[in-house]
């Protein structure tokens, strides 16, 4: 199973990008093959519907979600709302791409957890024709932090990641074609 992970902050060492970070810690752990697409460190450039892009970055996202079974989209929630730059990274995605596959949505909030940026995301999830996970990650205040090792340091918050994680793990594994068809 591939699950790509793509990280939608514009800021280093972003508390969303750390989550990810562990999430396919925990992915690889279960032997699922986790690629992880940081928006910080491989930049788009603005989409425009008039061109089509031959930007390295734009391939790699677009071959990456291609390949993928599932998806985990993770945003920092600025205004209420999902990053620009995952915004825009999603802008160049078709629902050809994403049709029919699960997707798990992240959040990381400044102040208390972010379920605008949540809300907001599983809108166009649904507008792709990629189907939502039920569960949805979002943190907040002091649940940000992270051990050494990459871990949520507040335990309800590692319990709660890894709850729907592995919700998302079983409904990606139920919707993944069967080789022998």
């Amino acid at each position: 199973m591939k699950i790509t992970l793509l990280a939608g902050s514009n800021r280093k060492d972003a508390t969303s990008t750390k989550l990810l970070h562990y999430m396919r810690t925990r992915l690889r752990a279960e032997g699922i093959e986790g690629l992880l697409i940081d928006l910080y460190e491989t930049p788009l450039p603005f989409y425009s519907a008039d061109e089509t892009s031959s930007h390295p970055h734009v391939k790699q996202l677009l071959e990456a979600v291609s390949q993928a079974d599932g998806l985990v989209l993770a945003t920092p929630e600025y205004h209420g709302s999902i990053s620009g730059v995952l915004k825009n990274a999603l802008d160049y995605v078709s629902g050809s791409i994403v049709s029919g596959k699960p997707v798990l949505s992240v959040s990381s909030a400044g102040g208390a957890v972010g379920v605008s940026s949540l809300t907001q995301l599983q809108a166009i999830v649904r507008n792709l024709h990629g189907i939502n996970s039920p569960e949805w990650i979002s943190i907040g205040s002091s649940q940000r932090f992270f051990d050494e090792d990459g871990a949520p340091l507040d335990e309800p918050t590692r319990v709660r990641v890894e709850h729907a994680l592995n919700q998302f793990i079983r409904l990606t594994a139920a919707l993944k074609p069967s080789a022998e068809l």
